[in-house]
């Protein structure tokens, strides 16, 4: 596999430590509110990563944090404390708060198809560790205390700006937007590791330390928690692109500043899912959640389909007419499985020995998931047995999630049973979508016209006109669509 990696600027050969076993670290949720479907792309990528990883004959390791404590609302590390915000706004506790929305979180994942980690790991439940790795960094000269708090000292540093050529200039103060004077540095990129009570003082969650009660800051955390249960030496951490500066700058320095020797290989950073404003955020109040997409009657997996429609490392535009298409081609995916024959042929291993190559090479060429969706089509078409397309799809799908399988055998099953009750019903049939609020209106519109009440039809066939839904009555039935 080839991917490009963000600390060296280009696209290399995937490589890994320990050969066969992937150490893979992904940035987890914030959880001070529900994820946005922008925060959840990254998420689906890193999802697809480690599957194709697995697809490729890799054990993979998979390691995510959950920030329950310490993350600041500035990359300065200043300003309020989300974790206490979200607590403030709900009159909850911080731990009630975290325990919600991580739950919330992961709920959400299931209905994406997102896998759950091996590691899951509370930021609250290794302060121990954060603080003994605090005392080495003083230790070892790379870190100071001042004004109460323990900083980061970069000036120790041969190289600071790893992912991008940072102007200084531009993180003076008053120039970069939530850079703030800390008169606490040394110099005025140093970050904090730990803060004290001079910080702060309505911090729900504190702890004591050598350095007095208080909390650690947010980059100290994914550090300790990766070199806890990934090791020494990591391979692949995932995170958004808004985190390479100055999250993952941060966590390099001081990882590395630990260990005394390099410490993660690979960078994958997802670009942003944009609005027509711009990067969807909650501070901008664009604040759509996988329930408000269900709740408007989208399939979950039809916004997982427009992700994969696009590169991980190109900016995505979210509107509601893309996400139409995207569910449109998602359900017609599903509709043209759906007409395969499971019986027809068998599920020869030499062709899916052949597509399975093609696959590897094209979706292992810096995760080209689009490619991979176009794989999907590919097949369809290809003058095989339906047993075979089916065996084939399966395959790639333990890949995209797509529950393409799944979906098409339900959507076979619920056209059965219409025809059955069609059968029952004078021989009416009616096919679209799989929405049995539209089948039924259908239906009752048919009835209409067959008792010659045609006011009340042509009434029905204007509501899901109004919903986007066109009727064309043929033999014996009747076809819909959204349009």
């Amino acid at each position: 596999m080839y991917l490009y990696n963000s600390a060296t600027h280009k696209k290399e050969q995937f490589r890994t430590h320990t050969p066969g076993r992937v150490e893979m670290y992904t940035c987890g949720p914030t959880v001070y509110h529900f994820a946005h479907i922008g925060n959840l792309r990254s998420y689906i990528m890193e999802d697809v990563l480690e599957k194709f990883l697995r697809y490729e004959g890799y054990g993979v390791n998979r390691v995510m944090n959950i920030t329950d404590v310490g993350h600041l609302a500035s990359d300065a590390d200043t300003g309020e404390d989300k974790m206490l915000k979200g607590a403030k706004r709900e009159n909850k506790s911080v731990m009630d708060i975290a325990k919600f929305y991580t739950d919330a979180f992961f709920s959400d994942c299931a209905k994406l198809n997102i896998k759950t980690p091996e590691v899951v790991q509370p930021a609250t439940g290794l302060v121990d560790e954060f603080i003994q790795v605090v005392s080495s960094l003083i230790d070892k000269g790379f870190a100071y205390v001042a004004g109460g708090n323990v900083y980061f000292d970069t000036s120790r540093l041969d190289r600071y700006y790893v992912f991008n050529d940072h102007d200084e200039d531009d993180l003076a103060v008053g120039v970069r937007d939530g850079v703030e004077e800390d008169a606490n540095k040394r110099n005025k990129n140093d970050f904090v590791l730990w803060f004290t009570k001079s910080k702060f003082e309505d911090q729900a969650l504190k702890w004591d330390s050598p350095w007095g009660v208080g909390y650690p800051g947010w980059h100290i955390e994914c550090s300790c928690i990766s070199m806890k249960f990934n090791g020494e030496y990591l391979d692949l951490h995932c995170g958004g692109v808004d985190n390479a500066f100055p999250h993952h700058t941060n966590e390099i320095a001081q990882s590395e500043a630990y260990l005394g020797h390099p410490w993660c290989r690979q960078w994958f950073h997802v670009h942003h899912l944009n609005t027509n404003s711009g990067k969807m955020s909650k501070s901008k109040g664009e604040f759509l959640t996988v329930s408000l997409l269900e709740e408007k009657g989208y399939d979950p997996l039809a916004y997982r389909f427009f992700c994969l429609q696009s590169h991980y490392r190109k900016g995505l535009v979210f509107s509601w007419e893309n996400l139409d298409n995207a569910a449109g081609a998602y359900g017609k995916l599903i509709r043209r499985i759906a007409a395969l024959d499971p019986g027809q042929g068998t599920a020869d291993p030499a062709v899916l020995g052949q597509y399975r190559e093609k696959f590897l090479e094209l979706v292992g060429n810096d995760l080209n998931t689009s490619m991979g969706v176009t794989c999907l089509y590919d097949v369809l078409k290809a003058p095989v047995d339906d047993a075979a397309k089916l065996a084939v799809l399966a395959d790639f799908d333990t890949v995209l999630s797509l529950s393409l399988l799944e979906r098409a055998a339900a959507l076979r099953e619920k056209e059965a049973a219409q025809a059955k009750t069609a059968a029952a019903s004078g021989g009416f049939t009616v096919q679209g979508e799989g929405d049995p609020a539209v089948d039924a209106l259908v239906l009752q519109r048919a009835d209409a016209k067959k008792s010659k009440n045609f006011a009340e039809a042509d009434r029905i066939r204007d509501e899901l006109k109004a919903q986007g839904i066109e009727i064309t009555d043929v033999p014996g039935g009747a076809v819909w669509k959204r349009i």
